[in-house]
C-alpha cells in the first residue's frame, strides 16, 4: 500500500464533451415553481448552466486543487485518492478529514490553509495539523469501486489502514460531517487504540441506519407526540432529506443512468441539495458562488462518479452497523460536537453526553449542512478547541 503522487488532469476531450452536452441541454417545461416548491427552479438552473457552458473555467480550479499534494493508493484493495498536506509548526497533529454527499474533498478547501499553516492565518503555529483529506470510496478520484458492500463503517477501516499502515501515523485525530460524521464516530468507537480524539459536525447513534425503510421517512417524527410542535419540526426536517435518501438507498443504479448521461440533470439534482441544506435563506449564492457550485458538480461529472457515490446509501442499509465492543460510552475517545441551527433536527442533544465521551460541545446559529464551506472559521475554531488538550 505505497502511495504515488497524483495530479488532477482532466482531458480536453472530456471538457469538450461537457460543453457539447450543455450546448444541447433540453430543459423540461415548468409552471408555478418560482419558490422552488416543486424542486429546482428552471430560471436559476438555466442561469447556472449557461455560466457553466460559457464562463466557468475548470482549468483555473484544477490548478488550485493541484497546488496541494495529492496521492493515489490502494487500501485493502480499494483505490483511494487523498490530499496530504504537512503542517507548519513545531509538532503538527495528524488529522484526517471526512466529507459526505454531495460533497467532495474540495469542500474543505477553505480550512486547509488555517489548519496546516495557522501562523499565516492569524493562528498559533503550535496548533498546526498534518491534514489527510481522502475522497470517500466511489467518490470522484477514489474510483472505481473495487466491490460492493463498502459503506461508512467499512470506510473507517480503510481510513485506519491509510493513517497507520500507509502513512505511518500511530496516533491521530479525526473530523467529519455528513457521512464523514458517521465515519469519524466509527473511528472513535472501533479504533480507540489509534484515534486520540474526534470532532464532528452533528451526531447520530451508530446504529440509526438499521431500519428496513429509508431512515429519512420516519427518522425523527415517530419519536414525538402526534400534533406536537416538535413532531411538526421533525416532519419538516425529514422532508428536506427524504427524496434523495429514498432513491439513493432503493434505486441507485436507476438514477445513475440518468445522471451519467446528462450534466443538466446532475446539476439540477445537486443544486437543489445545496440550496435546501445550506443556511442560505433561499438564495444559494449567499453561501456558494457559481464557481463553488460548479466545482462540486464538475468533479462528479468529470470523474463519472455520481453512480458509485450514491451506492453509499444502499450499502449503509444493506450492511447494518455492528458494534465492536459493548463498552459505554459507545464512542469512548474524547469527542467534540458542533451543531449548526439550520442543519439540526428537533429535540435535545443531551443524549450525546452519555453516548460519547463528550469533551467539547458548541451550538452555532449561522451555517448549515456544508459547514466547512459555509462557516470555515467556525469549523477551524472548533477543531482547534476540541484537540487543544493533546498539545
Amino acid at each position: 500500500m505505497k502511495p504515488t503522487p497524483f495530479s488532477i488532469q482532466i482531458s480536453d476531450a472530456k471538457l469538450a464533451d461537457l460543453r457539447d452536452r450543455l450546448n444541447g441541454a433540453n430543459f423540461a417545461p415548468e409552471i408555478g415553481n418560482a419558490n422552488w416548491n416543486y424542486g429546482t427552479n428552471g430560471d436559476y438552473l438555466r442561469e447556472l448552466v449557461n455560466y457553466w457552458r460559457t464562463d466557468y473555467d475548470w482549468r483555473k480550479h484544477e490548478r488550485a486543487m493541484n497546488a496541494w499534494p495529492h496521492f493515489h493508493v490502494s487500501v485493502l484493495g480499494q483505490p483511494i485518492h487523498f490530499l496530504h498536506a504537512k503542517g507548519r509548526g513545531p509538532k503538527p497533529l495528524p488529522l484526517i478529514l471526512s466529507h459526505g454527499w454531495p460533497w467532495t474533498f474540495w469542500d474543505f478547501q477553505k480550512v486547509l490553509g488555517p489548519l496546516t499553516d495557522p501562523a499565516s492565518h492569524g493562528g498559533d503555529p503550535a496548533e498546526s495539523f498534518d491534514v489527510v483529506l481522502p475522497s470517500l470510496p466511489g467518490f470522484v478520484f477514489s474510483t472505481p469501486l473495487s466491490r460492493t458492500g463498502i459503506n461508512w463503517w467499512e470506510t473507517a477501516d480503510l481510513w485506519a489502514a491509510l493513517m497507520r499502515e500507509v502513512l505511518g501515523y500511530e496516533r491521530f485525530v479525526a473530523h467529519g460531517a455528513d457521512w464523514g460524521s458517521l465515519i469519524t464516530h466509527q473511528l472513535g468507537h472501533k479504533y480507540a487504540d489509534s484515534v486520540a480524539a474526534i470532532h464532528t459536525v452533528g451526531a447520530a447513534p451508530l446504529a440509526f441506519w438499521g431500519s428496513e425503510r429509508p431512515w429519512s421517512l420516519d427518522a425523527l417524527s415517530r419519536y414525538f407526540e402526534e400534533g406536537s410542535a416538535l413532531r411538526a419540526q421533525a416532519i419538516a426536517f425529514e422532508k428536506r432529506f427524504a427524496s434523495h435518501v429514498a432513491v439513493h438507498q432503493l434505486d441507485p443504479q436507476t438514477l445513475a443512468f440518468a445522471m451519467h448521461d446528462s450534466p443538466l440533470g446532475l446539476c439540477a439534482w445537486m443544486l437543489e441539495r445545496r440550496r435546501t441544506w445550506s443556511d442560505c435563506g433561499g438564495n444559494v449564492e449567499s453561501r456558494f458562488s457559481k464557481d463553488d457550485l460548479l466545482n462540486s458538480i464538475s468533479l462528479y461529472w468529470l470523474t463519472e462518479s455520481f453512480g458509485s457515490s450514491i451506492r453509499y446509501y444502499y450499502e449503509a442499509a444493506a450492511n447494518p452497523w455492528r458494534a465492536s465492543h459493548a463498552n459505554t460510552p459507545v464512542v469512548g475517545v474524547p469527542t467534540g460536537i458542533t451543531l449548526f441551527a439550520a442543519d439540526s433536527g428537533p429535540g435535545s442533544p443531551d443524549w450525546t453526553k452519555e453516548y460519547f465521551n463528550r469533551v467539547y460541545f458548541r451550538q452555532r446559529t449561522a451555517g448549515g449542512h456544508f459547514a466547512s464551506a459555509e462557516e470555515p472559521e467556525a469549523i477551524v475554531e472548533d477543531i482547534r478547541a476540541t484537540f487543544r488538550f493533546l498539545r
